[in-house]
């Protein structure tokens, strides 16, 4: 969704700003402390999606978006049972599977990064 690439690359500006502080000297040190990216997840006809696209999202039985850093800690979770309620079970599977999406986006800020 727009607003989980808008968190995933904002941090990316972010980092890149910081960088180009720090070699012009306006800063010493970096005031990052972790990597952070977001996903969208949810139940799309029973089958759990990562990065749901808009003709998922918008029929989806449930959706949510999750933030972490990139330790592995939650900044966000927000879900909603659109069409229907949900397990702790799916519940869990969807943020297993959330996890491993940001994971991957943080790799990627990452490889810009560094």
């Amino acid at each position: 969704g727009t607003r989980t690439a808008a968190i995933t690359g904002g941090y990316i500006a972010l980092g890149l700003a910081v960088k180009k502080l720090m070699a012009n000297q306006t800063l010493n040190q970096s005031p990052l402390t972790d990597y952070v990216a977001a996903v969208s997840v949810g139940l799309y006809r029973g089958v759990p999606v990562v990065d749901l696209n808009y003709d998922e999202d918008s029929q989806a039985d449930m959706d949510m978006n999750v933030v972490m850093l990139g330790c592995g800690e939650f900044i966000e979770v927000q879900g909603t049972g659109e069409e229907t309620s949900f397990t702790k079970a799916q519940l869990d599977e969807l943020l297993d599977l959330a996890a491993v999406g940001i994971k991957e986006l943080i790799e990627i800020q990452k490889g810009v990064l560094e």
